[in-house]
């Protein structure tokens, strides 16, 4: 929820400009600084020091505000432990705040910290910005949601590098999709395959290895597949063991990797389930997994006043250019979070695929001669629209009142 009152005049704001190591200080009134601007560490010294600031300019001031910037997650320790001291004090404002009211002040293309605490202090002089308690509610959903994605990123690279290893082990068995059957490595025939070229240091295994060395179903067929195909790759390297016994290693990390996802992908099921996402999840192709990737980025929904604005800050909007009569738009301007773009984009593909309504509109699309892609992108547009109202309403989706609607307005 945005705060629109502003601050009486002699409101003490306390600005914060968050780093790595040192936080950069602010402290005035209405009649500008009351203490010279300070970098504090990022420890309980930091604000032990800064409670003693506050503590000797709280004489004659009113309330008590502290704005901070919410850059990624260095402004978290200090946000929720100042919102413990002074509950209800804490104002967060994103870096596009940041940047705009620099932009107004004079100094939008000059970056440093002090500038960056004044417009943090013009701000939330005029009652901008957003509780910290609003953020604590998904806090803990984003953490997860975000540490889920960087184990993501490191699966797929562990999966290449397996890939590589067996391939040097039987040259042409792990072959792309286009050059023949492909190797799913998480399925039980991968990790069939895998294991056999370790045991076996890249020599062809009998049927009955493949067959007992899977973690899962594998069929006789199948098994006999691998083995022809393994049977017709050119030998294993001269130090194929040493090869092997380091693709072992590269499994037994693979495999606690995947345990790892499994296991977060269990604590965002539950810890989107009380929260106001969970609506998304009756969505046709969109699961706790993509529901949550959105939500965490997309709540509080009272931040965004309507869909327009969710979807600019995922940065799928095209950038706009208007001087006099010139207007311009261009591609799309890729502002906000990486992440919460791709969310959107993969609740518009789970769309494209198991609804019927999505479906027709992507064919549309493609037919008027549409990249993938581009298609992709329109679609998230009306996605974004359809999960800002259903985070609003936390109505489920129904899919002939959404065809009908769309009818009525002649999309």
């Amino acid at each position: 929820m945005f705060l629109q009152a502003p601050l009486a005049p002699s409101t003490l704001v306390v600005a914060i400009d968050p780093g790595k190591v040192m936080n950069r200080v602010w402290v005035s009134d209405g009649d500008g600084p009351v203490a010279e601007p300070v970098s504090m560490p990022v420890s309980r010294a930091g604000i032990q020091t800064l409670e003693r600031t506050m503590s000797e300019h709280a004489a004659g001031h009113g309330h008590l505000v502290i704005a901070i910037e919410a850059t990624g997650s260095l402004h978290q320790p200090w946000a929720a432990e100042l919102e413990r001291r002074h509950p209800g004090s804490v104002r967060l404002f994103a870096p596009s705040e940041t940047k705009a009211a620099r932009t107004q002040l004079g100094s939008g293309r000059f970056k440093t910290d002090d500038r960056d605490c004044a417009a943090l202090t013009y701000l939330a002089r005029q009652g901008a910005g957003r509780t910290q308690a609003e953020e604590t509610a998904v806090d803990e959903l984003r953490a997860v949601v975000r540490h889920r994605r960087g184990l993501i990123a490191d699966r797929t690279k562990a999966q290449q590098r397996l890939h590589d290893q067996l391939n040097a082990l039987a040259p042409g068995l792990s072959a792309p999709a286009p050059h023949g059957r492909a190797l799913p490595i998480e399925s039980p025939t991968g990790q069939a395959v895998l294991a056999c070229a370790v045991t076996f240091a890249g020599r062809p295994p009998s049927v009955r290895s493949l067959i007992v060395r899977a973690p899962g179903r594998l069929t006789l067929a199948t098994a006999q597949y691998w083995q022809d195909r393994w049977r017709g790759c050119l030998p294993p390297p001269p130090d194929a063991h040493a090869r092997a016994e380091r693709l072992g290693r590269d499994m037994r990390r693979y495999r606690t990797l995947q345990e790892d996802i499994a296991a977060l992908e269990a604590d965002i099921t539950r810890l989107l389930a009380p929260s106001a996402g969970q609506i998304l999840t009756t969505l046709p192709g969109v699961g706790s997994i993509r529901a949550a990737a959105f939500a965490a980025h997309s709540l509080p929904i009272a931040r965004f006043p309507d869909a327009e604005h969710l979807y600019s800050a995922t940065g799928l909007a095209p950038a706009l250019y208007e001087s006099a009569t010139l207007r311009r738009r261009g591609r799309i301007s890729r502002q906000g979070l990486a992440e919460h773009r791709d969310a959107l984009m993969g609740i518009a593909w789970g769309l494209s695929m198991y609804s019927p309504a999505f479906a027709e509109r992507n064919a549309q699309l493609r037919a008027r001669g549409m990249a993938p892609i581009q298609a992709r992108v329109a679609l998230a547009r009306a996605a974004c629209r359809l999960a800002y109202r259903m985070l609003v309403t936390q109505q489920p989706f129904d899919e002939q009142a959404y065809r009908r609607r769309r009818l009525s307005r002649g999309r």
